[in-house]
């Protein structure tokens, strides 16, 4: 979007193709939550979860970290994208995590972020952070399913990874 300015305001002007692409991108997210988050909604397939995760991070330029947050019976309580950071790192918080879980009521939370490189191996600092935020956690009884790492391709999965 380019922002043109007249003698009285400022107006957005669009292309008609990123418009078209916007509204497929915003169709495509409502499908894939219907499927994903609807009766119950329960999250009972990783694969769902992964495709779903890949389409709210994959087109963010800079780093961001969402949490879905789920109840004893892994339906989702809310998504939501807790910190963001630059093109290569985030800051993330334990304690607006704890805060959030308490206040959601949650008893597990699924971790996700992208990589803007596009690459989904994960960093040394990725590695203690997910550690640290799972310990945090585990204190007020949230279990941690997974952190997924979004880029290009299959996002990389902790647990399917033996690193949880």
């Amino acid at each position: 979007m380019s922002l043109v300015a007249n003698d009285s305001c400022v107006e957005p002007r669009f292309s008609p193709a990123s418009q078209s692409d916007d509204w497929i991108i915003r169709q495509a997210i409502a499908l894939l939550e219907q499927r994903v988050f609807k009766k119950g909604p329960s999250l009972e397939r990783p694969a769902a979860v992964k495709d779903y995760l890949r389409l709210k991070l994959a087109a963010e330029p800079n780093e961001i970290f969402a949490i879905v947050f789920l109840n004893s019976m892994h339906e989702v309580l809310a998504y939501e994208p807790m910190f963001k950071g630059t093109v290569h790192s985030t800051t993330v918080h334990a304690r607006p995590i704890v805060q959030r879980a308490l206040e959601l009521n949650a008893a597990a939370v699924i971790f996700s972020h992208q990589h803007p490189s596009g690459c989904t191996e994960p960093s040394s600092a990725d590695r203690a952070m997910t550690q640290t935020l799972k310990t945090a956690l585990a204190l007020i009884d949230v279990r941690v399913l997974d952190h997924l790492i979004v880029g290009q391709g299959t996002p990389y999965s902790f647990a399917e990874s033996g690193l949880l």
